[in-house]
């Protein structure tokens, strides 16, 4: 069986892969808080996550994600990931995600560092 981590990842890679509205909503708690990088307001609440993943959201088949989860306690996680997309650069994430007791998240943060392609 899954760990609730990866089972909340799995989720996020399949909203990702969807762009569904209902499906990115159901991983975060209500006030739920994103931040997407460090000179950014953060999104605060389900609703504004959302809207600004629709607003800034990659189309399917326009980038690959591979992950692991390098550490994992009761309502924490810490995911280390590479996202690729073939048509730009290449980049190295670390994400730290806290989760309620339903599994969903009340605060995402995410870092990535971009890589040049492999010729």
């Amino acid at each position: 069986m899954a760990s609730t981590g990866a089972a909340w990842v799995a989720g996020y890679v399949a909203a990702w892969e969807s762009n569904d509205p209902e499906q990115i909503g159901e991983l975060f708690a209500d006030d739920a808080v994103y931040l997407t990088a460090p000179d950014h307001e953060p999104r605060r609440g389900r609703d504004a996550i959302v809207a600004g993943w629709l607003e800034d959201r990659d189309e399917p088949g326009e980038w690959a994600f591979d992950w692991t989860i390098i550490h994992e306690d009761p309502g924490f996680i810490v995911v280390q990931g590479r996202t690729e997309y073939p048509a730009e650069k290449d980049y190295l994430n670390l994400w730290i995600v806290r989760l309620d007791e339903g599994g969903r998240a009340t605060e995402f943060t995410e870092w990535y560092m971009p890589r040049r392609h492999k010729d």
